[in-house]
Order: C-alpha cells, then sequence, then structure tokens
C-alpha cells in the first residue's frame, strides 16, 4: 500500500496546490485515449455491429494510434478477469447440468410461478451471498436456477440475468469483504486515522441501498427487454417437443406407491402419460393410479422434462444398462438422429433390431410428427422420419448412426440417459469459494482450478467444456482491458482526479459526495473498482481532511460508487457473466442502471451524512 500512503501524504498545505498540476493541459495522447474511448462507447450502444468485433476494432486503432504500446495490445488475454468469467461461466455450466437445480427448486419453491416473486427471491439470495463470498461466485450459484424460473414463467432469461447481478454488486456493498472497494477504503482509513473500517462498519449503508435498489429493480426490471442469446447456435434452434419415453418403476423410485399425478408434476406440465403397462394389462393413466413397482410409464415431453422426471423420480428409462465394472460411463452420451428414407431400420422394431445388445445402444425416446405413441418402445416399428434419441459410448454411436444411415441432428446437449454426479459441482464450487474466503488462492486461480474440476470429476463432459465457454464474451473482455487501461497510462485517470478535487473543494459538503459517487460509477467501467478507489480515494480523503470534515464519509462515497458499476457489461465481472447468457445488448445497460444510478446517489449522501457524520 505504499502508494496509498503517498497520496495521503498529501494532505498538507501543499495538497491543493500539487493537484492545480494535475489540472494542467491536456496532452495528445490523453485526449487521443478519451476520444477513442468515447467512439467506442458510441458504436457499442449504436450497436450495428458485435460487441467483439467493436473491441478488436477499438484495440487495433489504439495500438495504431500509439495509445496502447504494441507489446501491451493482448495483455488482456492473461488478465485475471478473463480467466474468472470464463471460469465462472464453465462452474455455472457444471452447477445446471448435475440436476441438483431442478431438484432444490421442486422440494422448496414449487409453487413459485410468477416472475415477481422469482425475481424476488434471486435478488434477495443474490444479494446476501454476496455480503459474505465473491459475488461472481453467488451469481454463478443462482444463474441456473434463473434458467428454471424462466422455462417455468415463460419470460425471458433477460429478464432475471441483469437484475441479479445488479443485487450482487449491491450485496458486497454490506460488509468489508463483500467487494474490492470496501477492502481498499479500510486499507486507506488505517493509513489515515490509525483504525481501519470493521466488517459490519459497511453494512447500515449497504443494507439501504441493497433493499432501495431490490425495490427498484423489482417494480422497473420492465426497462430491461426481452433478448435471446445473441449467438444461438443451429443446434439451439433445433426443438422436438413431443419425444414419447419409456420409464420403469423400480424399488428404489421417489414415486413407488404414490399416484401418477405426482410423478407428472416433476415435469412442470410439460409431460403427459400415454399409459401404464402393468405385466400384460394396459392401464389408463388416470391421475389417482397408484404406481408400483415394475409398471412400464409412457410419457410424452420435451427432451429435458422427461430428464428431469427419470433424475427426480428415480425411475429406470428402457435399455440395458451401459455400465462398466458395474459403474456408470462417464462417456455415455445421449444423441437424436433422424431415420433416412435408405435406413435399414425402416419396418423394424427396436426389440427385433437388439440394438442394446448387438451394438450396445439404447434407444431412449421416440418423436414422429402429428402422431401420440402409445406403444412400448420395443415392440414400435420405426418408420422414416422418426427422430429418435440414442444413447451409447461417444466411440461407439458415430459408427452405429453411419451404419444404419441415420441422420444425425446439429448436435446439442441431450440430458436423457446421461450420467451426472448432482453434488459434485457443488462441492467444487464450495472449495473454491473457501479457498479464497482464507485467502489460500486468489480468485483466478480458484476459480480456474474449480473449472478444472469440473472436467476431472466428469461433471461436465469434455466435449461440452469449451461450449460452456463464451468465446465471444472473453475476446471482447481482453480487447476492451488495454483500451481501457489506456485512461490510466496516459495519465488520464490522474486528471480526472485533480479535475475532482478542485471542483469538490467549491462545493457543501453533501455536494462534495455526490460528485465523488457520481465519478467513481463513471470511471470504474473503463479502470475497474479496485483501481478506482486507488486513484479516487486518497484525493477524497485528502479533500476532506483540508477542510477540516472527517474523511469516513468521503471514502465510504468513493467505495459506494466503485462498487455500484451498473451502466457497462464490461466494468464488473458480474454484469460480464450475465451479457452472453441474457443475450443483452451494451445499450441494455444503461437502460435500467441509469435510474438505479442516479437513485444510489440520492439516497446515499444523506444516508452518509446521517451514519457518518462529516464533523
Amino acid at each position: 500500500m505504499r502508494y496509498l500512503g503517498a497520496a495521503i501524504s498529501s494532505k498538507s498545505g501543499n495538497s491543493f496546490a500539487d493537484l492545480s498540476k494535475l489540472r494542467s493541459r491536456m496532452t495528445t495522447q490523453q485526449i487521443l485515449a478519451f476520444t477513442l474511448i468515447a467512439l467506442m462507447m458510441a458504436v457499442f450502444i449504436w450497436d450495428r455491429f458485435r460487441y467483439d468485433v467493436v473491441a478488436c476494432c477499438a484495440l487495433v486503432l489504439a495500438v495504431a494510434l500509439g495509445v496502447v504500446p504494441v507489446d501491451k495490445a493482448f495483455s488482456g488475454f492473461s488478465d485475471d478477469i478473463v480467466i474468472i468469467v470464463g471460469s465462472a461461466l464453465v462452474v455455472s455450466a457444471g452447477v445446471a447440468r448435475s440436476g441438483i437445480v431442478d431438484m432444490a427448486v421442486k422440494k422448496f419453491f414449487p409453487n413459485l410461478n410468477t416472475l415477481h416473486t422469482q425475481l424476488a427471491l434471486l435478488m434477495i439470495a443474490v444479494a446476501l451471498l454476496s455480503a459474505f463470498i465473491k459475488n461472481i461466485g453467488a451469481l454463478a450459484i443462482m444463474m441456473p436456477v434463473a434458467f428454471q424460473f424462466s422455462k417455468k414463467s415463460g419470460a425471458s432469461p433477460s429478464k432475471y440475468l441483469m437484475p441479479m447481478a445488479f443485487a450482487a454488486l449491491l450485496g458486497g456493498l454490506m460488509t468489508q469483504i463483500g467487494t474490492s472497494p470496501n477492502i481498499v477504503v479500510s486499507r486507506l482509513r488505517q493509513e489515515l486515522t490509525g483504525s481501519s473500517f470493521t466488517m459490519f462498519d459497511f453494512t447500515p449503508m449497504g443494507a439501504l441501498l441493497t433493499v432501495v435498489g431490490i425495490t427498484f429493480l423489482l417494480f422497473f426490471h420492465w426497462l430491461v427487454p426481452s433478448r435471446t442469446k445473441q449467438n444461438n447456435s443451429i443446434e439451439e434452434a433445433i426443438e422436438i417437443k413431443n419425444y414419447t419415453s419409456e420409464v420403469s418403476v423400480t424399488a428404489q423410485s421417489a414415486v413407488l406407491g404414490k399416484p401418477i399425478s405426482d410423478l407428472l408434476k416433476l415435469g412442470d406440465g410439460e409431460v403427459i402419460a400415454t399409459a401404464v403397462l402393468r405385466g400384460t394389462a394396459r392401464m389408463s393413466p388416470f391421475p389417482d393410479l397408484q404406481l408400483r413397482e415394475g409398471d412400464a410409464v409412457l410419457l410424452e415431453g420435451p427432451s429435458n422434462e422427461l430428464d428431469r422426471i427419470v433424475s427426480s423420480g428415480r425411475l429406470k428409462l428402457s435399455g440395458k444398462p451401459l455400465s462398466g465394472k458395474g459403474q456408470a460411463r462417464p462417456d455415455v452420451i445421449s444423441v437424436e438422429a433422424v431415420i433416412s428414407q435408405e435406413s435399414t431400420l425402416r419396418g423394424l422394431s427396436a426389440k427385433e433390431l437388439a440394438l442394446s445388445y448387438t451394438r450396445g445402444v439404447n434407444l431412449l425416446a421416440i418423436s414422429r410428427r402429428g402422431e401420440r405413441l402409445k406403444e412400448r418402445l420395443g415392440n414400435l416399428t420405426l418408420m422414416a422420419g422418426d427422430v429418435l434419441v440414442l444413447q451409447g459410448s461417444r466411440k461407439n454411436l458415430p459408427g452405429v448412426l453411419q451404419d444404419f444411415s441415420l441422420l444425425p441432428l446439429a448436435q446439442r446437449e441431450i440430458l436423457l440417459g446421461t450420467h451426472r454426479r448432482a453434488f459434485v459441482p457443488l462441492i467444487i464450487l464450495a472449495l473454491a469459494m473457501a479457498a479464497t474466503a482464507v485467502g489460500i488462492a486468489p480468485v483466478p486461480v480458484a476459480f480456474f482450478a474449480a473449472a478444472l474440476g469440473m472436467v476431472v470429476f466428469r461433471a461436465i463432459p469434455l466435449a461440452d467444456f469449451y461450449k460452456s465457454v463464451d468465446g465471444p464474451i472473453l475476446v471482447m473482455l481482453a480487447a476492451l482491458i488495454p483500451v481501457s487501461d489506456s485512461l490510466r497510462t496516459t495519465g488520464g485517470s490522474e486528471l480526472i482526479a485533480g479535475w475532482l478535487g478542485g471542483v469538490a473543494a467549491s462545493l457543501p459538503a453533501w455536494g462534495a459526495l455526490a460528485l465523488i459517487t457520481i465519478t467513481a460509477m463513471a470511471v470504474t467501467p473503463f479502470l475497474n473498482n479496485a483501481a478506482t478507489v486507488l486513484v479516487m480515494g486518497p484525493i477524497a480523503a485528502s479533500f476532506a481532511t483540508n477542510l477540516g470534515f472527517r474523511p469516513e464519509a468521503f471514502l465510504m462515497a468513493v467505495a459506494i460508487g466503485a462498487g455500484c458499476d451498473f451502466l457497462t457489461p464490461v466494468g464488473h465481472q458480474c454484469n460480464t457473466l450475465v451479457f452472453g447468457p441474457g443475450g443483452y445488448r451494451f445499450s441494455d445497460y444503461p437502460r435500467l442502471g441509469l435510474p438505479l444510478s442516479f437513485l444510489i446517489v440520492l439516497v446515499s449522501v444523506p444516508a452518509l451524512l446521517y451514519v457518518w457524520p462529516v464533523r
């Protein structure tokens, strides 16, 4: 903290003389840096070109103008933020894939169906978690829940993710360890007064702003437009809605002895039962029909909902278990394929083919357009155009598709019939968060190790690992980091700090607090929140000391402004994390974030003067 100590020494009578030097005429490099960043932001908001292309163009232009040194052009690709965001995306995907989220939502919130109640729960949970663990970790835990709620309510995921990211930022304000700015201003106060802020000195202001912010987000979430993921692939556009699958009730099934209506509740109303087969008897699936061991139930619905029923109800899918030495094989996957006109499967049944025994492949589900299937899968005569869900090993399936002239659909994740370890992703994430909390490992290392652990412990297949990483988002981040850092390297940040000190000196205490908070909010997207505190904290403390004010309120104002970055997707990793999955545009952030920022300023200034009096 030598930098802070040197900055605080400016509290002597020569402080404002030093600041006046900072307000000297802008250099050519500073003008170019400010102009380039303003132009880049305008193109982002214009939204005619994809965000990663805009960021890369800005980087090339910055290097050409000499604002970014050539040897620093690609420094962003090794930046901690890129590692954290990429790793968090993998961890979040692992948690979502485990199915533990579905089980938790079903058990604790079975009747939470409206957008307002779902959003309130998500924001409160994220905010409380963010007070004690890294906010990007809290957000990664709750994002799969948001996607699950989105399916239940029919609302776009974009309606949930941005408010959740903002709630994570607000929740981090409540404790000393909640966010980096709080830690930095605590050290600054230690050097200035001899005593640091304590763990819960931030709680009165943080809790107030969190309650106000969440209330605002709950009533004004309509400012966020409904978006779909911008870089959807062809596989995500393919949607088969009427798969028929056969499942069996075993002694370990959770629905044994329960009515069939309880089984269908696990599918959120998306799955219907077409028949129940008990021995040689065929029974109508009345809601009060009690399920017995050995019953075979024919279910129809989307593959994801069928998977949820199978996993939550602990049911057995049709076909021979594909296992090795008594344990499920991690390389078993499920794929979709269409029976072509030339396929030798036409006119045959699965029982006649005996694929499980001859080729090591199971038929899990069938979709036939315009027809509801009521026969057992093994007895069903296959036709050209039928869509099959086949289960097998990654090595075996390609040969089967080729031999039987089956046309694979564009590859997308089919969870039905795949092996998953429900609690492994949560354990991995918990260990990573614990390592950061006790100081064993820094955040980038802990999250990278957690992402690697998802693959090592097979919580997510290696083939799906890179699908979880949103490439365009990481490229945008990596390109923007050196461009944004040009404000610091050219002396632009010191210029802003000098101007701030000069203007604030002529304002009353409330005006200076407002100015400091607003400036910190505006600068944070380009410096990151910790760097903003390092630049502005000493200026605010020096200003307060020279005018005879106590410094606590001004340090708190810097921490609040630096911690409330609601204006861009690049200022904080939480905003970046939801950018791709939410399908947001750059201009969506200020639509919700700008009024929220003004509200935070309006509430925080009088509250700071009350909680931390300046006299």
